[in-house]
């Protein structure tokens, strides 16, 4: 049984974190410190910056396993809507006209109502569709249907639904899913708090394309990146110029997961005071250092990312330091 002090222990000294320095002028205005990790598919670290067991709720990129059951279940075969379905399942999208059409599409086929999506309302905007996880409570709401499970409680942790998805996370990450701690996303749907390590080891699974549900939910997401956040948002960009080697998605308060399609590598980033600009830029560095994306993917994804003023600039200091397997 996983503990907090197990979760928290530090193996590495504590200035082996990596630091994101923000710039202005000559001066340091602002300090981030992060912590990263590569894991392979058998939960393995094997590389490693700051606490590869500091733990965080995964956010947004637990969004890929969510939709485990969307498959299983058979209700993705159901409503034919597809790998464009189950992208925008897997997405934080930014309510564009054509992701808000997605979703509906998911809804429409399943002969359910948009008002029976539970996600938010966005500020300024008129319908729950185009809220950024419409596309998951679609795909919840049509695995409900399929297995005749109650639709108005299916965010309710003890659903069959949410509990389906425990279960085949724990199986995954093999522990029992009596050990995952949750609580409630900004969306209302729960998400897992685990360590980075296992977050990594999550990616690691996913672009391994060693099993076929997970091979279909990857080939979803790099086929239709623009499903996944949107044109100028991070998950998207990478993945445009990844040219299939790189699944990426991201989640709030400072969480970026990335995969090395074909290769069952993981990387997990985590930013403690949960700024977004850190966490990009941290990623973009070890990117660069594992050498995952050509240095003209790079130079084009940095110039889309990071847009700060005159004057100011981040420096990502430190690296991911190989560890004893």
């Amino acid at each position: 049984m996983q503990n907090k002090d197990t979760l928290m222990k530090v193996f590495l000294p504590r200035d082996s974190s990596l630091k994101v320095y923000l710039r202005r002028g000559s001066s340091v205005e602002s300090i981030h410190q992060v912590h990263a990790v590569v894991s392979d598919t058998k939960g393995r670290v094997l590389m490693s910056a700051g606490n590869p067991t500091y733990s965080s709720f995964i956010r947004s990129a637990f969004k890929p396993f969510q939709v485990l059951p969307f498959l299983s279940s058979g209700a993705s075969d159901t409503l034919s809507t597809g790998n464009k379905g189950l992208a925008i399942a897997c997405g934080s999208h930014q309510g564009t006209a054509q992701q808000a059409r997605q979703v509906f599409k998911l809804l429409w086929n399943s002969e359910i109502e948009v008002d029976e999506l539970q996600c938010p309302i966005p500020e300024k905007k008129k319908s729950r569709l185009e809220h950024n996880c419409s596309g998951k409570h679609a795909a919840f709401l049509a695995t409900c249907k399929k297995m005749n499970w109650p639709r108005e409680n299916y965010l309710d942790k003890n659903h069959p639904l949410q509990k389906e998805i425990l279960r085949r996370v724990s199986e995954i990450l093999k522990i029992h899913s009596e050990e995952l701690v949750t609580a409630n996303d900004d969306c209302g749907a729960p998400t897992v708090l685990i360590p980075i390590s296992q977050m990594a080891n999550l990616y690691a699974y996913l672009s391994s394309s060693d099993h076929p549900e997970i091979e279909q939910i990857l080939r979803a997401m790099i086929n239709y990146p623009d499903l996944i956040s949107g044109t100028g948002g991070f998950d998207t960009e990478l993945m445009q110029r990844a040219h299939g080697q790189i699944v990426s998605k991201g989640g709030s308060e400072g969480i970026q997961c990335i995969g090395r399609v074909g290769e069952g590598l993981g990387l997990a980033i985590k930013v403690e005071d949960g700024s977004k600009r850190a966490k990009h830029a941290v990623a973009m560095h070890l990117l660069e250092q594992l050498d995952w994306i050509t240095p003209t993917g790079l130079e084009e994804l940095r110039k889309k990312i990071i847009n700060l003023r005159n004057g100011v600039e981040l420096e990502v200091k430190g690296e991911l330091k190989f560890q004893e397997i």
